[in-house]
């Protein structure tokens, strides 16, 4: 673990909490309330034309919400946080923030489907954008155009796991004038801080890992106060994309286990990976904890850990990576991760298949999400169904 490891302990178990204004509460309390009522007009008055610093209406400003968004600002190093309704809301509000008609936007290596879907639906307002499978800093550099605004990153990369070095992106991007974003959900800012390597904004899906228990749904955007009060005024307030205080309440739980649970998964994880990279129905193990991954010794300095989530690649496509999620006793089939239980899936829907190719994804993919159970039972899960899908 780095250096970061104890504050970020004492971040997700305490900072924020404020038990002082809410009559020593062991947890912060859930603000349910739609609305905030003041004494006169003129105060009322204030708050509205001051709303980022005063409570009104829960779109836009709550006491259980604002707790969660500083535990997230200060475990991201970042000035500033706000919370969405789901991960989604939180990578459209940050796009939008960022681009106007006309303009460009970057992607580096694979991003989560959905996010290129937003980027599709954006052309109808002028909006292109493009993909550098590569992810070296001068390849994308060759593909940067005089409209380019935004360089978006999720690393490791969508079924791919490929890393991308925030360090070589942001200093790229600030010397053509460009805003950097990368979805961090993946590493969580425990194992990754891409803000201290001059990224411009992360952004978080809080459903996985930060949530922890398959239990809620979120988003969430960190990044310079400037920029983050910004997007409040016009992303959050007008879009109405705001996140639940039911739901604050929950991630506010599940925070305070993140360190210790991302441990576990990590080591889980690891076993498992070096496990299916010694099995002969195995293709490829894409985990960048591997001294096999390409991106491996990167990995090594950006990252100071590896999650649980990863892919492997099995043989007959479609078929082939049906046959051993169909003989699964243990691990569930199911999207999304993060959580305690095990998952798997593929982004193989049967009839995508050359889009997969074109997009550098082997057919006979399956995701892996290894959750906190042992890791035994895991392994001897995946070793019946890979020898009896055969």
């Amino acid at each position: 673990m780095d250096n970061h490891w104890a504050q970020d302990i004492e971040i997700c178990l305490e900072y924020g909490d404020r038990r002082e204004q809410f009559g020593g509460a062991a947890v912060p309390p859930t603000f349910g309330n739609s609305l905030f009522v003041y004494e006169s007009m003129d105060a009322l008055t204030n708050a509205v034309l001051n709303e980022q610093g005063h409570y009104v209406y829960t779109r836009g400003t709550n006491p259980t919400i604002e707790t969660a968004e500083r535990k997230l600002a200060a475990l991201e190093r970042g000035e500033a946080c706000r919370c969405f309704s789901s991960g989604m809301a939180a990578i459209a509000a940050a796009l939008l923030n960022s681009v106007e008609s006309g303009d460009h936007v970057l992607c580096v290596s694979n991003l989560y489907f959905s996010t290129m879907e937003l980027l599709k639906y954006l052309g109808k307002f002028g909006i292109s954008h493009s993909v550098c499978y590569e992810t070296g800093a001068e390849a994308v550099k060759k593909q940067i155009k005089p409209n380019t605004r935004v360089i978006f990153m999720e690393s490791p990369s969508y079924m791919t796991f490929r890393l991308t070095d925030p360090r070589a992106f942001s200093s790229l991007a600030k010397k053509h004038g460009i805003r950097t974003i990368i979805d961090n959900t993946w590493a969580t800012p425990l194992f990754q801080k891409p803000l201290l390597y001059g990224v411009d904004i992360v952004v978080h899906s809080l459903s996985k890992y930060l949530g922890g228990h398959s239990d809620l749904v979120g988003g969430a955007v960190i990044s310079k106060k400037e920029l983050i009060d910004n997007l409040f005024t016009k992303e959050l307030l007008l879009m109405g994309g705001n996140f639940s205080p039911y739901e604050a309440t929950l991630l506010l739980r599940g925070m305070r286990s993140l360190p210790f649970r991302l441990e576990t998964h990590q080591a889980n994880a690891l076993k498992v990976a070096e496990f299916l990279e010694s099995h002969p129905n195995v293709k490829k193990v894409l985990h960048p904890g591997l001294p096999s991954h390409p991106d491996y010794e990167l990995g090594k300095s950006v990252l100071s850990g590896y999650s649980g989530v990863f892919a492997f690649a099995v043989h007959g496509g479609y078929r082939g990576a049906s046959h051993v999620l169909d003989h699964l006793r243990h691990i569930k089939i199911g999207v999304s991760w993060g959580s305690f239980e095990n998952l798997a899936m593929s982004p193989n829907t049967g009839s995508n298949e050359q889009q997969l190719i074109s997009e550098n994804i082997d057919p006979g993919t399956i995701r892996l999400a290894v959750g906190l159970g042992d890791s035994g039972k895991i392994i001897a899960d995946l070793e019946q169904a890979l020898d009896n899908a055969q």
